[in-house]
């Protein structure tokens, strides 16, 4: 007999989980797995504007993994070359990571895929819903993420890339 009394977390759960196996977000870009786009992704939004630089331990912090996830990110996206390490001259453990010209051309190419895929969302729920979604997804994010600072949570994995 099939149960109908699932609970409103049961669904939500559900939900989520479906969403996050569609895997529209998990596209290949020029050989990049969608853990190194998302590490482009973030050094070409939060590199400082002066040097073009942003260090390994802020990549670290605003991806929510550890340095060492993010180094191992980094040396194949070195060898790609699609970024390049510069040493701090006065502090040299100091690493500097900067976009190379074919990385910033390879995280244009996922920006506009992924643009594109949200535009086609856009259109399929129309403006209103795509506004009341992002209200809504916001809210999820800041909740999770207030529960995540409060303390330790089982669900959170430093080792995911």
């Amino acid at each position: 007999m099939e149960r109908t009394d699932t609970t409103t977390e049961q669904k939500l759960i559900k939900m989520l989980m479906q969403v996050n196996k569609l895997g529209w977000h998990q596209h290949s870009v020029a050989g990049c797995k969608p853990s190194e786009i998302r590490v482009l992704f973030c050094i070409r939004k939060f590199k400082n504007q002066q040097t073009g630089e942003i260090k390994v331990s802020e990549i670290s912090k605003r991806l929510y993994v550890t340095s060492p996830t993010i180094t191992q990110l980094l040396k194949g996206l070195e060898v790609q070359g699609l970024i390049e390490r510069r040493v701090d001259t006065v502090d040299r453990r100091s690493i500097g990571i900067v976009l190379t010209k074919k990385g910033e051309n390879v995280a244009q190419q996922a920006m506009d895929m992924l643009v594109a895929s949200m535009h086609g969302l856009v259109d399929y729920l129309g403006e209103e819903q795509s506004n009341q979604l992002i209200e809504l997804l916001s809210r999820v994010f800041y909740y999770f993420h207030e529960q995540a600072s409060m303390s330790e949570t089982p669900w959170k994995d430093d080792k995911e890339g």
